[in-house]
């Protein structure tokens, strides 16, 4: 009898992966919390939250409970014209939790789409009031998602690569990544919206996650919002990963004051369990689409649009993310990763380690940083060993777990990367 992985290996794709280099998958059976666990029994931290969906650990009874009853009761239905609870509910219990000022939830499926839908309605908003605005402005090396309008809001990368010639025009401000980048960053985004012509800014707010868990600081992030409100460009805070308490806040956007007019969501809404996407609204926003004309509708859709089992997950990993211990779980993993960053902070092998809330980085030296840097395999097989799942961004090592870790759990990695430090140096 064959195994799931020789079986995988005859009929899957998978993603972000050369199928060459990497021809077998480790076949996962189950899921127990922080944990993994293969088709022989091995055990897995998953030290990245899947890809930093998973925020209250795998497999939670509590959520599986919530999706199971909806299952009964209503799994699925159209939702141009029709409405249903669980949708209702969860749309007012992001907009009790948002930043202020949003007031429409708009359903999708995942990261990207939601982005999508973002620039959708940034561009046919200024359509709609009949003004010719069509310049978006994005950071460099952002990642925003992989359809076509995500990618083109994307720095230029692997990514993005294969598909340069097909992508729509955007301008790029610098990274933000230090004062004088900070203020050449601030300079170039006032200039280019003295244009008149910018639709949209978008932004990941505070963190660039598949850019390598890039770090700037909130007031640079407040004045980019503030320009923009100055030059009446719509701001879009794109908080797929950044959402749900990552980096320490509910949303990265409540480390300012200036409120953006579309936020983006997915990953950890539903706590992994199922894909959703959210693009949260104004009241503004809205209204340019809210007329007899109609043409002036956003015709954006997906057939499991406002799915409610998939709506019921997102309102039961809401319950788990309200509880005072999740809070509190929040700030013990952001006080490890600050005890544990200054431990190697010094270390020859460590170019750079920045934190921000739950979410810790460590920058290896190397001769050639890039995303396929060769020290990238090294580092994953090393950890795959050690039965802790990473995916290094490059020679970028990172830690973002469920919220259910405990400090022990904590300690085992931190001491194996410690570990990988010393391997490397010899």
């Amino acid at each position: 009898m064959p195994t799931i992985s020789e079986r995988d290996k005859e009929v899957i794709w998978h993603p972000y992966t050369n199928m060459k280099v990497w021809p077998e998958a480790i076949a996962i059976v189950k899921g127990e919390g922080l944990y993994l666990v293969d088709e022989n029994g091995n055990r897995y931290m998953d030290a990245i939250s899947s890809w930093w969906v998973n925020l209250h650990g795998h497999a939670h009874p509590y959520i599986a409970e919530k999706v199971s009853k909806q299952l009964t009761e209503l799994e699925h239905c159209i939702f141009a014209g029709f409405t249903h609870e669980p949708a209702v509910r969860l749309a007012e219990r992001l907009l009790e939790i948002l930043p202020a000022g949003m007031k429409k939830i708009f359903y999708s499926d995942n990261g990207s789409t939601a982005v999508e839908v973002s620039l959708k309605m940034a561009l046919q908003y200024w359509k709609n009031k009949g003004i010719e605005k069509k310049k978006i402005i994005a950071i460099q090396n952002a990642y925003h998602g992989d359809t076509f309008g995500a990618m083109s809001v994307s720095g230029r990368s692997v990514f993005t690569e294969a598909f340069t010639g097909q992508l729509f025009e955007v301008e790029f401000i610098p990274f933000p990544g230090n004062q004088d980048s900070s203020m050449e960053s601030i300079a170039i985004l006032e200039r280019i919206l003295q244009g008149g012509d910018v639709a949209a800014f978008i932004a990941e707010p505070i963190v660039q996650g598949s850019a390598g868990m890039q770090m700037y600081d909130a007031d640079t992030l407040e004045i980019y919002f503030r320009l923009c409100k100055n030059y009446k460009a719509i701001i879009i805070a794109d908080e797929v990963m950044t959402g749900f308490g990552r980096t320490g806040p509910l949303f990265a956007c409540d480390y300012i004051q200036t409120l953006p007019d579309i936020i983006c969501l997915s990953k950890g809404l539903t706590g992994g369990a199922m894909p959703l996407g959210v693009t949260a609204a104004t009241q503004d926003i809205f209204e340019a689409f809210y007329d007899d004309d109609k043409m002036k509708t956003l015709y954006h859709g997906h057939s499991f649009t406002g799915n409610p089992t998939i709506c019921a997950a997102a309102l039961a990993s809401l319950d788990l993310l309200q509880q005072d211990s999740c809070t509190e779980s929040r700030k013990r993993i952001i006080q490890s990763h600050a005890r544990f960053a200054m431990t190697i902070a010094d270390d020859p092998l460590v170019a750079d380690v920045r934190q921000t809330g739950t979410i810790l980085a460590i920058e290896i030296s190397t001769d050639a940083p890039s995303y396929h840097s060769s020290l990238r395999d090294v580092m994953y097989r090393f950890f795959l060993d050690k039965k802790i799942i990473m995916r290094p961004l490059g020679n970028i090592i990172y830690i973002l777990p469920p919220y259910c870790i405990t400090d022990e759990e904590l300690g085992y990695i931190y001491g194996c990367i410690k570990e990988l430090l010393r391997e490397i140096s010899r």
